[in-house]
């Protein structure tokens, strides 16, 4: 009987990881019903802003540090025209998802008052809304939300939610130590997840966990390079126990259900379904906090990152990339080859 309910798991974990998006229709008709009503309440020159070719680059020209870029930044959004763009993101975000990016939005009112004007440009109404195609319940198109520490990435393909990444989120502060919001931690979940997951690991367990004391500077594929998969380093799942296991599970969670529950729920069955013997988790750093870390989780087409070195260690990058579903991935490049051979 044991045997026979985990062969039926294996069987119903495959399925939902070929079908990642089976069960996603509502989300798409939210998404694709609030990109409309937005668009629609923009003048013509927002709209030159906001809109660009789905096939042009600014498509993939995502990054995360504050500086100028393309897009309808929400300073120049009506109060209903704002109320409209947090309509569009809630359609996709979680209530986690969204309490984590209106938080790092706020965080640029404290780094404002904290560096007096003297370092970037420090705004919280800098954050730039993107539509790339004509947003279509069958149609193939996408759209962005991107400031200072964050950067959000959607992709539809013939009318299928595909991509949700590359998906960002920083904070700076990492803890803000200073005035009436001294203690938040915007990316808490994120760093003491993974902590307690390293932490639990036994002395020959970190041996092959941990693969350096000293963490690297930053996340390792930043937006500039070409995201690859290198040869799986850390300790694979299958060698942590069943309770290191489920901590393993919270890391992944943390980053997977920033996006409402139907489509976190398939990426998280699409995950599981690489069998633990493919999930593996690595440590650079220290594991006392305050003390700069870094650590990656990764599996067979997917990766997340997690780093807190600068600023004295406290100022996190918590990045997950998809690389079979990213910017449409082969969905949309089997898109492009349908409709090429139909005409």
């Amino acid at each position: 009987m044991v045997k026979l309910r985990i062969l039926l798991m294996a069987v119903l974990l495959t399925w939902l990881s070929s079908n990642s998006r089976a069960g996603t229709v509502e989300a798409t008709q939210d998404m694709v019903a609030a990109a409309k009503s937005l668009l629609a309440s923009l003048t013509s020159d927002q709209k030159v802003k906001a809109t660009f070719d789905f096939s042009g680059p600014e498509r993939l020209n995502w990054h995360f540090i504050p500086k100028e870029r393309k897009g309808l930044p929400l300073k120049e959004m009506t109060m209903a025209q704002r109320h409209l763009a947090t309509a569009l993101l809630s359609s996709t975000l979680s209530s986690r998802g969204m309490i984590k990016a209106a938080t790092i939005m706020s965080l640029e009112q404290i780094l404002l008052d904290m560096e007096q004007g003297k370092g970037p440009i420090r705004d919280p109404e800098r954050y730039f809304f993107s539509v790339f195609g004509t947003p279509s319940d069958s149609g193939t198109w996408g759209w962005r939300w991107e400031g200072h520490h964050m950067s959000l990435n959607f992709t539809l393909v013939e009318g299928k939610i595909i991509g949700l990444t590359p998906s960002f989120m920083g904070s700076n502060p990492g803890e803000v130590r200073v005035g009436d919001r001294t203690g938040l931690r915007t990316l808490a979940g994120e760093e003491f997840t993974g902590r307690a997951l390293v932490t639990s690991l036994s002395p020959a367990q970190q041996g092959l966990a941990i693969y350096t004391n000293i963490a690297p500077a930053d996340i390792i594929n930043l937006p500039d390079r070409e995201l690859k998969l290198v040869e799986p380093f850390g300790i694979a799942g299958d060698k942590l126990d069943a309770n290191q296991q489920q901590l393993l599970i919270k890391v992944i969670e943390e980053y997977v259900r920033r996006y409402r529950p139907e489509l976190a729920d398939a990426d998280m069955a699409r995950i599981q379904a690489d069998g633990w013997g493919k999930i593996h988790f690595a440590w650079a750093g220290s594991m006392e906090i305050g003390q700069p870390h870094y650590y990656r989780v990764e599996g067979t087409d997917w990766l997340m990152e997690y780093d807190n070195t600068q600023n004295n260690a406290n100022h996190v990058h918590a990045a997950w990339r998809d690389l079979k579903n990213e910017f449409g991935g082969s969905a949309l490049k089997r898109h492009y080859q349908n409709e090429h051979n139909t005409k």
